[in-house]
Parts: structure tokens; C-alpha cells; sequence
């Protein structure tokens, strides 16, 4: 009877010290498949990440407003050369932003902040331009090293007509598949999915294909005649930032002493105090603005000869 208890006990703690190792290697690891650890982190930025657990939580909120007068002119120059809107435009001047500050390219997960491999940008569309009814899609795409404004023009409109062709994406079988489990099930998973992110053991190719592991999250509401507003951060995926577009629209502003009226657009950001200070931040958003304004110089590919063409992932000169 003893041996057999003996036994019993030793099975018990073999059993113990397994989950310990596995439970000491999980939070060893800090490898991730869309980011690199970065080493050199203040010590109060470190703290930031126990004290404030979720993105919401240390959500940071900026206000810009922008001219947009030579937006347009852009977009009429451009023609059909570039076949491009104010959201490629958006897109165009996000891509350098990056660029210009780079630090703002990171997240946090599992209380650690990560620099993320490569700029990614997320943008909202409506998968049928013409139907106010039409569902909302979220298109996801990587900024390669070496790419120009028209190139990204290309490839944008390539992602759109997939969109609108009525092909079944990565996310509509995803969320196909989800809606299909019972909800005391899905409450679950959900967890089982928060976990497996926490401890870096979340595959490479669910992080690729979902829409909110993303540098930033882009939404143009002037495309469908809105205002911007302000908007929260999504704790699924690790999408630090968030940029609501407005509509180009007459504004009121002083001049010289003088109130003039100038078309306008308005920005509004979410930002993830935890990734990095506001006043890198600013250098993010103040690129956007500098794009914005002057597209002619941060985009360039109008001319025939390509002379023009401009790297979005050059910081700005």
C-alpha cells in the first residue's frame, strides 16, 4: 500500500515539474514571428506595460487638421496614370510616416514591446463602391523595401478588385468558420487565442492573414461623406495605432490675421502610449501632414519617365 502511494506521489511531482519547465519556457520565449524583441527599453516604459494590461487602457488621442487643396490637385494631375483616390493618398503618406519614425512601428504583447517586422497598413473599404449598404472589408498589405507611390497604387487596386469580385478572402472563410462554433465554445477559444498571442505560440500564418496585426489601422470616412471620429484600439490582434480620415471639406481658418476659407481634412488618431512617448509620435503624425500637403514632392510618379518616383519607405528629406 505504501509503494503504491509512494508511486502515486512521484507521478504526482514528475508531473509538477513538467508543467513548471513548460511553464518557465513559455515565458522564456520571446521569439514571435511578425517582431523582434527590443532589448533596450527605459524602465518606466517597461512598468507601463504591468500597470496598463490593454490597449484601451493607455490609449492616447491626437487632433490634426490638414490642407487638402493640394490633395486635390494631385488626384486630378494623376488622372488615370495612377488611378488613385484620397485613400491611396492616406495609405501613400502612412507608409512614410513610418519611415520617418520608425520606433512608432512597434507593439506590445505578453507585457513585452516588440519592433514589428516590416510596415504593415490595414484600410477599411466597401466591397461595393456604389451600394451604401454594401459590407465593410478590411485589406491588409506590407510595405516592401524599395516601393514607389505607383506601385503601391497598383497593387491597392488589385487588392480592391479582389475584394469586390465576390471571392471569398482569408477573412471571410475565417469568420465563416468561427460563426459556425456554438457560443459557449467560441468563449473559450477566444481565450485558448489570447493565451497562445501572450506566450508567442500564435502560427505566422494567422498573424499574416488577420487585419489587426498591423502597424496601423486606417479608416476613411470622408469616402463615404463622414466626418472623422475618434476610435478605440481593438485588444485582438497588436495594432497599436488607429487614424480616422475625414472629409475634405470648406473649413474656416486665420490666415495672416485674416479668417479664410480652405478645404480641409481632418485627422484623428488612437495611439498605444505604451509603444513609445508622444513626441516620436508626433514625428509620425507630423510626416503624414508634410505628405499631405505637398504630395507633388513626398509621392511623386506623375512624370512619364519615372524621374519622380519616390520611395515610401525612405524617411522624408
Amino acid at each position: 500500500m505504501e509503494i503504491g502511494n509512494n508511486m502515486i506521489l512521484n507521478s504526482v511531482l514528475i508531473a509538477l515539474a513538467v508543467l513548471f519547465v513548460l511553464w518557465v519556457l513559455m515565458n522564456l520565449k520571446t521569439s514571435r514571428p511578425d517582431g523582434k524583441l527590443v532589448r533596450s527599453v527605459p524602465e518606466f516604459r517597461k512598468m507601463m506595460t504591468f500597470i496598463m494590461k490593454g490597449r484601451n487602457e493607455s490609449i492616447v488621442f491626437y487632433d490634426r487638421y490638414v490642407h487638402g487643396e493640394k490633395v486635390l490637385q494631385y488626384l486630378e494631375a494623376a488622372g488615370k496614370k495612377l488611378e488613385c483616390d484620397v485613400t491611396h493618398v492616406i495609405v501613400g503618406a502612412a507608409a512614410r510616416a513610418f519611415a520617418n519614425a520608425p520606433r512608432m512601428n512597434q507593439f506590445v504583447m505578453g507585457r513585452r514591446l516588440y519592433q514589428r517586422n516590416g510596415i504593415w497598413l490595414t484600410f477599411s473599404m466597401k466591397r461595393k463602391a456604389l451600394d451604401k449598404n454594401a459590407k465593410l472589408s478590411a485589406v491588409k498589405m506590407e510595405i516592401p523595401p524599395g516601393e514607389t507611390f505607383e506601385e503601391l497604387c497598383t497593387r491597392v487596386n488589385a487588392q480592391i478588385n479582389k475584394e469586390r469580385s465576390g471571392e471569398k478572402t482569408y477573412s471571410d472563410k475565417e469568420l465563416s468558420l468561427l460563426t459556425m462554433i456554438p457560443r459557449a465554445v467560441m468563449v473559450q477559444a477566444v481565450k485558448v487565442f489570447y493565451w497562445l498571442d501572450y506566450h508567442n505560440l500564435l502560427p505566422g500564418s494567422f498573424i499574416t492573414g488577420d487585419g489587426m496585426y498591423t502597424s496601423m489601422f486606417i479608416a476613411n470616412l470622408g469616402s463615404v461623406n463622414m466626418g472623422a471620429a475618434f476610435h478605440h484600439l481593438y485588444e485582438w490582434g497588436n495594432c497599436p495605432l488607429f487614424m480616422m480620415v475625414g472629409k475634405i471639406e470648406d473649413m474656416p481658418v486665420t490666415e495672416n490675421g485674416q479668417v479664410v476659407s480652405r478645404k480641409m481634412i481632418h485627422l484623428r488618431f488612437s495611439f498605444d502610449e505604451r509603444i513609445d512617448d508622444g513626441l516620436n509620435a508626433r514625428l509620425g503624425i507630423d510626416a503624414i501632414v508634410q505628405v499631405l500637403e505637398d504630395p507633388f514632392r513626398y509621392l511623386g510618379s506623375l512624370k512619364q519617365d519615372r524621374s519622380d518616383a519616390v520611395i515610401l519607405t525612405d524617411p522624408l528629406s
